[in-house]
């Protein structure tokens, strides 16, 4: 994709949700580098098989070397706070990984803290979430406690969001704008 001809402004706060290979992350990682800000991204993921070692290098690999990368898979709301400074505009990639990771980890699920730090970010911050809830009802309890905590995260980062993008099939769609002056 070409750059912006000019930075385009990215609001304090953006939320972008959609489904498996939905076109989130490339949409997310568009509205960073498009921001003309220091692109850096904060990253969930854990390289746990071949597989989810090619997705994390596929995804290194289309953002190039001008992104700083920091891997975080539990600290999100220290790492974020640390990493969101003024000219630099931060991509978390992604929430539901990150949510995952505690649960599976067995540490304690952090969203309240998260959302309560994000209203002090020191600058711009782009958050990327599965929507999860669309599908059918998960036939054991760690999968549905996993789509209910998603599902309430999601809502409660919305809230918090100065805008909220939906993207299927590639197609952002914006379901919240709030204008910021």
């Amino acid at each position: 994709m070409p750059r912006a001809s000019s930075p385009v402004a990215l609001p304090r706060l953006t939320l972008v949700l959609g489904g498996a290979r939905s076109g989130k992350s490339a949409h997310a990682e568009r509205l960073v580098r498009d921001s003309g800000l220091v692109p850096v991204y904060l990253a969930t993921a854990t390289a746990g098989d071949a597989e989810m070692a090619a997705r994390i290098a596929d995804h290194r690999a289309r953002r190039g070397p001008a992104w700083t990368t920091i891997e975080e898979p539990y600290a999100l709301v220290r790492a974020l706070a640390e990493a969101c400074v003024p000219g630099r505009a931060v991509l978390v990639d992604c929430l539901t990984l990150w949510l995952s990771n505690l649960m599976v980890g067995g540490h304690p699920v952090e969203s309240t803290a998260l959302v309560a730090a994000l209203g002090d970010l020191a600058g711009p911050a782009v958050l990327v979430a599965n929507e999860v809830g669309l599908g059918i009802v998960p036939d054991n309890a760690l999968a549905r406690a996993f789509r209910d905590a998603a599902g309430r995260l999601n809502q409660d980062v919305a809230a918090a969001a100065d805008r909220v993008v939906l993207v299927t099939a590639g197609l952002p769609l914006v379901l919240k704008e709030e204008r910021t002056q």
